[in-house]
């Protein structure tokens, strides 16, 4: 209680003080006159003022107390949220609230996006566990046949394509946990986009290889301001996919127009990654760069997380560049990458 009445006190001491100095001015001018009596009759209404005002402060304090009880029951309670902050009392004090409100707002919304992020997070990487068990367990098996029957060469490259595809599985665990810091990760230059195209190609080689498909293309005639790490991680992604779901037929890189109709050697701004794969359904479509999302493909193939072309969009969004797909189940996929200065 003392508490509370010293801050009262200091709260409206101002107040206090003007009241205090209009009785004294009052008190020296009846003073000076020497009215006989005005004196006593001027005390005697100010018992009575005073009366009025104590009981107006006594009301007044009440109120300051109550308030202070329910800002002290908000600090105590502050992280449960289940608080109810006293009616304002003036402009100052509800503008005050609606600034306090609003970061409450502003903090579970990023304390809701967090939880959020971590949860996904969990989840990947639960699904990226599972999904690096497969070339593990492979491994370990092409081992033990080496050791039991001496089959060496056969063996060398199966065991080289696992080993690669734990690399890529590290690797996109990897670049999933930097994307939301990519733009400090960026170094944005003027690249020969075919070259690039090529890196990613030579290092998919050893599952090109295995995998028997034909694969073309040609002389990409491509230049474009851009971050070669990260636009090469797309380029290996969407190879990776196309291996994956490809079982026949071949891969095909070239030169399109915005339409995805290839466009010979000649300069352009967009490239076309085709398959003759299983391909996707329509209804699947919409969907297919959401995070997580693995569509009928992905739950059949059972090894999908979900999260190779989401990182695609993101990553071409934040690189200023565009990524659209076309398919048709059965028939294949076509994957059409623009490098011109509008987004689609």
């Amino acid at each position: 209680m003392t508490a509370y009445v010293l801050a009262y006190i200091k709260e409206k001491k101002i107040w206090l003080l003007l009241l205090a100095g209009m009785a004294a001015v009052y008190l020296a001018v009846a003073g000076l006159y020497g009215y006989d009596g005005v004196v006593g009759n001027m005390l005697y209404a100010a018992w009575i003022s005073f009366f009025f005002i104590a009981v107006g402060c006594l009301f007044d304090f009440l109120g300051f107390r109550g308030r202070c009880q329910k800002l002290q029951e908000a600090l105590d309670g502050g992280t449960q949220g289940d608080y109810r902050l006293p009616v304002p009392k003036g402009l100052v004090e509800r503008m005050y609230q609606e600034l306090l409100c609003e970061s409450v707002w502003e903090r579970h919304r990023l304390v809701s996006e967090l939880d959020g992020k971590q949860a996904d997070m969990a989840d990947y990487y639960t699904m990226w566990i599972h999904q690096v068990k497969t070339p593990i367990a492979a491994l370990r098996l092409l081992q033990q046949r080496t050791e039991e029957y001496g089959e060496e060469k056969g063996n060398r490259r199966q065991s080289a394509e696992e080993l690669f595809k734990i690399e890529q599985y590290a690797e996109m665990a990897l670049h999933y946990a930097r994307l939301d810091s990519i733009s400090s990760d960026m170094l944005l230059k003027r690249y020969d986009i075919g070259v690039i195209i090529r890196r990613a190609v030579k290092k998919y080689a050893v599952l090109f290889i295995g995998s028997g498909l034909e694969f073309s293309m040609g002389d990409i005639a491509c230049e474009a301001v851009t971050d070669e790490k990260w636009l090469g991680f797309v380029m290996e992604q969407l190879l990776a996919n196309a291996l994956k779901y490809t079982k026949e037929g071949c891969i095909r890189i070239y030169g399109a127009d915005s339409a995805g109709n290839p466009c010979g050697d000649r300069a352009v701004e967009y490239i076309a990654v085709e398959d003759t794969g299983i391909g996707i359904r329509a209804e699947d479509l919409p969907r297919i760069f959401e995070r997580g999302f693995t569509g009928y493909n992905g739950r059949m193939d059972r090894k999908s997380t979900g999260i190779g072309l989401y990182l695609c969009r993101s990553i071409m969004d934040r690189l200023g560049h565009t990524v659209n797909v076309e398919s048709e189940e059965g028939k294949g996929t076509k994957v059409i990458l623009g490098f011109g200065q509008e987004k689609g």
